[in-house]
C-alpha cells in the first residue's frame, strides 16, 4: 500500500486504552503514533501494548495544540461523532494522514476539530471504546486503500487470485522518447 498513516489521541484518561490503540496501530503498520495533551502512564499502557510499540514505531508526545506537528503533506483526520462528520464507509482515506481520536469522556476538543482536514464518524448507535474505534478506522483504511482480491459474489465462495501489477517503462524513458519524436518532426 502506498502512503503512510499515523494515529493518536487527544487528552486520554486511561493509559490502558492508549496502550491498546498503540498496539493495534503497530499491528496495522502505522508509521507513527502520538499523544496530545496526555497524562500517559507508559507502564500502565504497556500492560495492553504487549508489542512494545514505542520501541518499534516513532512515538510523539505533544504537550498542547501549539506544539502539535505533522509531516509535510500529512492530512489530519479527526474521529468524532458530530452531525457534519463524514460516515467512515463513505470516506476516501488520504494517502498520507494522521488520525486523531478524542478522549474517552470528552471526545475531540473544538480546537483540534478546527485544525482537522476532515472529521469522520463511525456509524454506530453510540460511542465505542477508544481502541475499538481506532481499530475500525485502521481496518477501513486497509480494505479501502490496500490491494486485495475482490470479494466473492456468494457467501463462502473462494476469492479470485489478485493479478500482479504490470508496470510500463520508466517515466524518464517515456519522456525521452517523446522528446526525440518531437525533435525529429522539426
Amino acid at each position: 500500500m502506498k502512503g503512510y498513516f499515523g494515529i493518536g489521541i487527544e487528552g486520554p484518561s486511561k493509559s490502558m486504552n492508549v496502550g491498546t490503540l498503540f498496539r493495534t496501530a503497530h499491528a496495522f503498520g502505522a508509521s507513527f503514533v502520538f499523544t496530545l495533551r496526555a497524562q500517559y502512564d507508559v507502564r500502565a499502557g504497556a500492560l495492553a501494548d504487549t508489542s512494545d510499540t514505542p520501541l518499534s514505531v516513532p512515538t510523539y508526545r505533544f504537550a498542547d495544540l501549539e506544539a502539535f506537528r505533522l509531516p509535510l503533506g500529512c492530512r489530519l483526520v479527526g474521529i468524532e461523532i458530530t452531525d457534519d462528520a463524514i460516515d467512515l464507509p463513505s470516506f476516501r482515506h488520504p494517502r498520507q494522514c494522521a488520525y486523531i481520536l478524542g478522549s474517552e469522556r470528552e471526545g475531540l476538543s473544538a480546537g483540534v476539530q478546527a485544525v482537522c482536514d476532515y472529521v469522520v464518524k463511525i456509524p454506530t448507535r453510540f460511542s465505542v471504546n477508544l481502541g475499538t474505534a481506532g481499530a475500525l478506522v485502521m481496518y477501513d483504511r486497509l480494505i479501502s486503500l490496500g490491494r486485495h482480491a475482490p470479494r466473492p459474489v456468494g457467501e463462502g465462495a473462494p476469492t479470485e487470485e489478485l493479478d500482479m501489477p504490470v508496470f510500463g517503462e520508466p517515466m524518464y524513458k517515456r519522456r525521452q522518447r517523446l522528446r526525440q519524436k518531437a525533435q525529429s518532426k522539426q
